[in-house]
């Protein structure tokens, strides 16, 4: 076992269980009302007990569902257009200002726009969660273009090959651990955003709606914080896979040769 890893993984341990145990105790102690923070210990038993609920689970389920198209759909349109940005400096600078001009507006400030253009369904949520995600893979794809090897470009232009085939054998495989690490980033806030938009648009059967609902009723905060503590283990998952994925494919990156150690 990785010694770095092994040890991040035990510091972790021992800040959620540090967590955990000031959540029991204050929940215990009367100093904060068990309706406002219940212990650790019941929430986390709701939250085994969710996992028995069929509806609960379908609504896990969708909201997955969601994440993965909205965040496969960011990837579809960010990796092409940063590949042209990257690759073509004229229309990454006819087009830059536009893009710092839409980045910073809020998906769920978008809500009742896409709403009204694709109706209250999953449509919503995942065009929503596809244009909080498609930033940092695009941006990444941009930088790791950037990162490209110019004696392999031009030993490439040596030997006949154009443009396309330049950015296919030099500038993708150089940008290719960026672009992993910008999906990465965006899976994160595909997730946030999947859950968030269930929760303000109020249609659907996803977690975040299993949220709204649980925050709507009497004593539903044990319910809600459970739920939290789904949507929380579904992005360490997440993430944790992601991580893998990257050091399997990009070992040799100095993040992940370092972590190895």
């Amino acid at each position: 076992m990785r010694r770095g890893g092994a040890r991040e993984r035990l510091l972790g341990a021992v800040g959620v269980l540090a967590a955990l145990a000031l959540c029991e105790a204050l929940g215990r102690s009367g100093l904060v009302r068990s309706s406002y923070l219940p212990p650790a210990s019941e929430v986390l038993v709701r939250a085994v007990r969710l996992g028995g609920d069929a509806a609960f689970l379908r609504g896990v389920r969708a909201t997955v569902e969601a994440w993965a198209a909205g965040l496969a759909l960011a990837c579809a349109v960010a990796v092409p257009l940063g590949l042209l940005l990257g690759s073509v400096p004229a229309v990454n600078e006819s087009v830059r200002v536009l893009i710092e001009l839409v980045r910073p507006v809020p998906s769920v400030a978008l809500i009742p726009l896409v709403s009204l253009l694709l109706g209250a369904g999953a449509g919503t949520t995942v065009a929503l969660v596809a244009f909080a995600a498609v930033w940092p893979v695009l941006f990444n794809t941009v930088y790791g273009l950037g990162e490209t090897d110019p004696l392999a470009e031009e030993t490439l232009r040596a030997f006949g090959f154009g443009r396309l085939a330049v950015l296919l054998r030099a500038g993708l495989p150089s940008a290719a651990p960026f672009i992993a690490a910008g999906v990465r980033i965006s899976a994160a806030t595909a997730l946030i955003l999947a859950v968030a938009t269930e929760i303000l648009a109020g249609f659907g059967e996803g977690l975040g709606i299993f949220i709204a609902q649980a925050g709507t009723a009497t004593d539903g905060t044990t319910d809600v914080l459970a739920a939290v503590v789904w949507a929380g283990v579904l992005g360490l998952v997440i993430n944790g896979v992601l991580l893998a994925a990257e050091r399997r494919l990009f070992p040799w990156t100095p993040e992940h040769r370092d972590a190895g150690r």
